[in-house]
Parts: structure tokens; C-alpha cells; sequence
């Protein structure tokens, strides 16, 4: 398996994309994982926030990753699509995503629903809206080749009964799911059952702890983590990454690891990785490079 991150790690650094590439380079590690903006932000433009805007040139980009040694391994075009809004706003965002995405060397776009009920909408409207937003955006993925995936977030998409008819969406090998442990675990599910009921689904995987105090406060009662405060095997949820990841690897799973976890500029990530490593090599599982 590879080992990644989400550059939401060093939001709170106010860390540009580039000094991410340099932290990954240092750290040797080859897979990176980053929000796309859809626009102009001006915090990006002062090079304080770890994202990339689809402005930038793909192919430019793809040449400087490349002197860094690391590759794109997904990237998050993850507007809510179960909204009203939807189809207006989450389907331009994705398609283009696409496209950017291609150009970039990056396999995956990756998309989800809200974290709420959507305001104004039964579940069933709602559902409807998003199979329509998702034959749309599979149309052109197929194009592409670009596989699109479904992130484990929100409302829908922690239910394994909507969960398995969102993945149903479109009879295509370009529509998958991103499973993440954290977001499972806090919206009251077992990460492990969920993994196992939707594991041939999978192409990439977030590894996400929550902290004791965290998951007393609000389990059940949300559905997903913006960016976790806890160290990877440092929370409540260790135990059950480990098992996620012996299914994975007795699944043949080779895909990316993408760590989800507040950075602290360095240390909280860095002590991720080493746990990360750790616990794979107790599992017998290789790391690629």
C-alpha cells in the first residue's frame, strides 16, 4: 500500500501548496491528496492555504510535483450534492475537476453529499437529484478515465443501505467509494462492518483517529470530521483502523493510505506516520514508494 495525506493537515499552518510538496519530500512520502478551488480565494493567492486552484496549469504543476517526487493520488471536488444546489454548483465544480484532474496525472476527483438532511428536500427528492448529478458526472469521467469517488461524510453516504444505492448510481468501474475510518466511527457506524460491506468498492482510503473526548461528545450525532485533532493510534478508533487495514490487505488492496489529521505545522502528522508505519509493518504489509 502508498502512504498519503490531505493537505487540510496544514490549514491551520497556513501552509501554501508547495511547502506541503516540501514536507512530503522530507518525509518521504510520494502521495499527496489536496482540495481544488473552484475560483479565485485570496488567501490562496498569498500562498496561505494548502490547496490548489483549478486556475493553475495542470501539466506546470504536474512538472513541479514531479521534481518533489510526489504525485497526485486524489484530489477534492467534494461540494455537497444532495442539496438544492447540487446540480448547480457540485456538477460544474466536479466536471471540471475532471478535466483538471487528467491533465494533472491524478486518478481520482473526489465528490460526497452534505452533512445535514438536505433543508427543504425528503430523502428520496434528494437521492433522485444526486443520481441525476452522478450520471452527469460519470458521462464524463468515463471520457477521462478519471474515477470518481464517493466520500464517506455526510448524511447519505454514513447510511450503508444509501451508501450502497449512491454506488449504484451508474453501472461504471469509474464510480467507487473513499472510505474514511473517522467519519464512520462519528457518525455511529462500525468502521470495520462498513468496510467490509462495501470493500469492493473501494479506491482510496482515509485514515482518520478520533479522540476519546471527541467521540463522547458527539458520536451518533454527527456525520463527519473536518480535520481531526488526534494523532493516528492515539484515539478511540486505533483498534479498528488496524483491522480495516488487515481486510484491506487481505483484500489485495494496493491503493493510497491518506492520512487525515490536524498537522501542528509538523509534529501530529509526523507522529501519525510513524504509527502509520509501524502498523503495517506489524501487519506484513509493504509500503510502496
Amino acid at each position: 500500500m502508498k502512504i498519503g495525506f490531505h493537505t487540510d493537515a496544514f490549514n491551520s499552518a497556513y501552509f501554501s501548496f508547495e511547502k506541503c510538496l516540501e514536507w512530503a519530500n522530507k518525509n518521504d512520502i510520494h502521495s499527496i491528496e489536496c482540495g481544488l478551488i473552484d475560483g479565485v480565494s485570496w488567501i490562496h493567492g498569498l500562498g496561505y492555504q494548502p490547496h490548489v486552484a483549478l486556475y493553475e496549469d495542470p501539466l506546470l504543476l504536474k512538472k513541479k510535483m514531479d521534481g518533489y517526487g510526489v504525485r497526485f493520488s486524489q484530489v477534492d471536488a467534494a461540494y455537497p450534492l444532495s442539496g438544492k444546489d447540487g446540480m448547480m454548483r457540485g456538477v460544474p465544480y466536479v466536471l471540471n475537476s475532471i478535466r483538471w484532474a487528467e491533465h494533472a496525472g491524478c486518478p481520482c476527483v473526489a465528490t460526497t453529499d452534505g452533512l445535514h438532511k438536505p433543508e427543504g428536500l425528503k430523502d428520496t427528492e434528494a437521492m433522485d437529484l444526486m443520481k441525476r448529478c452522478y450520471e452527469q458526472i460519470i458521462e464524463v469521467a468515463e471520457a477521462y478515465k478519471i474515477t470518481v469517488t464517493i466520500e464517506v461524510h455526510g448524511y447519505f453516504t454514513t447510511r450503508g443501505e444509501m451508501m450502497e444505492k449512491m454506488l449504484d448510481f451508474c453501472d461504471s468501474r469509474y464510480l467507487r467509494m473513499n472510505m474514511d475510518t473517522g467519519n464512520t466511527f462519528i457518525a455511529g457506524q462500525d468502521p470495520v462492518a462498513f468496510l467490509k460491506r462495501f470493500i469492493d468498492k473501494v479506491s482510496h482510503v482515509h485514515v482518520k483517529d478520533v479522540s476519546e473526548s471527541l467521540a463522547a461528545a458527539v458520536r451518533g450525532n454527527q456525520t463527519g470530521i473536518a480535520v481531526s485533532h488526534c494523532a493516528l493510534g492515539e484515539g478511540v478508533n486505533a483498534s479498528n483502523i488496524r483491522r480495516c487495514l488487515q481486510m484491506l490487505r487481505d483484500h489485495g488492496y494496493t491503493g493510497v493510505l491518506s492520512m487525515e489529521c490536524e498537522g501542528q505545522a509538523g509534529p501530529l502528522i509526523e507522529q501519525s506516520l510513524r504509527w502509520l508505519q509501524d502498523t503495517l509493518a506489524e501487519l506484513n504489509i509493504p509500503i510502496e514508494k
